[in-house]
């Protein structure tokens, strides 16, 4: 997994309105797919209800590379309610994983 400064995960999303938590979810899709994590196309994030969908199975990828430590459920509930911070502590266990 690729190391990223955490806060600039937080922050950059602000300052490209939105277009840089698409660059991260697609960038971490891939480097979750490549150490063996079952994830669907991130198209799937720009349709409603699938996007739900898609997300909960990016919980599972991250779960499944983290070895158990940021669990499913956990990893669906900071992403999913907390969007830009939980994209951040994410970021941060995934920092852990290298």
């Amino acid at each position: 997994m690729q190391k990223r400064n955490p806060l600039a995960v937080f922050f950059l999303p602000f300052i490209t309105f939105g277009i840089y938590s698409f660059v991260w979810y697609v960038s971490t899709k891939e480097e979750l797919k490549s150490r063996g994590a079952d994830i669907p196309t991130a198209w799937f994030l720009i349709i409603p209800i699938a996007n739900i969908y898609w997300l909960w199975q990016y919980s599972k990828g991250v779960a499944k590379v983290t070895n158990g430590s940021s669990g499913t459920g956990i990893t669906f509930v900071l992403l999913f309610f907390l969007n830009v911070i939980g994209m951040a502590i994410t970021q941060s266990e995934f920092n852990k994983v290298n």
